[in-house]
């Protein structure tokens, strides 16, 4: 059964010195079965990551439609989905791992992955459980657990970014490059929790670089080059 059905999705953007458009992806079609993983590769520049930002709605496509059936609203277009509908969505039932990390200067590392489970309407003593653990399971050193995430290197900002977003265990997680920086031992964790959430019905989009990390993982694998994806 499926979770999300992508159709003929476009997305381009307006240069205005010098006035041009630029085609990022085009014609993209797809289906996601529930507890499904797709994964992307593509050089860089495909294409790979407006697919998920527009499914995200970080991204307004220019065409097409995003059909997702929702928990809390049934199949709706995430192309045309107002505000409200994608800010519930994003807090209740679906997830998103960049390599960039972008949070509020005042709040620690322990209680960025916190207050996404508060935000859920977990209850105080189990949202600082599972905070713990899902930050213990990273590996990110307890002592950083108190500090403002913008003094991390890479990996550790990373690796906090996969405690937040896994910790929610959403219906759909979408995934840009969600091993860069990390070394080979994190690589496995982040495996092996992806199989997990996945074994548990997580439906999931995947772009990755690392064709050995995808060995077992991908039902599917799209391969994407400007903009379409290769038939």
């Amino acid at each position: 059964m499926e979770i999300l059905r992508v159709e003929n999705l476009s997305k381009s953007f307006h240069l205005h010195n010098p006035v041009k458009d630029i085609k990022s992806c085009q014609n993209i079609c797809f289906s996601l079965e529930r507890g499904g993983f797709i994964g992307i590769v593509g050089l860089s520049g495909a294409g790979k990551s407006t697919v998920l930002k527009c499914i995200y709605r970080s991204y307004l496509p220019s065409g097409g439609s995003i059909r997702y059936d929702s928990r809390s609203f049934g199949w709706i277009d995430l192309a045309k989905a107002d505000e409200r509908e994608i800010i519930a969505l994003r807090r209740y039932e679906i997830g998103y791992v960049s390599q960039f990390l972008n949070v509020m200067p005042r709040t620690t590392a322990k209680e960025h992955v916190k207050n996404a489970l508060l935000e859920m309407g977990e209850d105080e003593k189990a949202a600082e459980r599972e905070s713990a653990e899902m930050l213990s399971y990273f590996r990110l050193p307890e002592n950083l657990w108190d500090i403002y995430p913008n003094t991390f290197s890479g990996g550790e900002r990373l690796r906090l970014n996969l405690a937040h977003a896994m910790v929610k265990r959403p219906r759909l997680m979408l995934l840009d490059e969600p091993t860069a920086s990390l070394d080979n031992k994190t690589k496995l964790l982040v495996k092996d929790m992806l199989l997990r959430l996945k074994g548990k019905g997580t439906s999931m989009i995947g772009i990755f670089h690392d064709l050995e990390f995808m060995e077992g993982l991908c039902d599917k694998v799209h391969n994407m080059s400007e903009g379409s994806f290769l038939c």
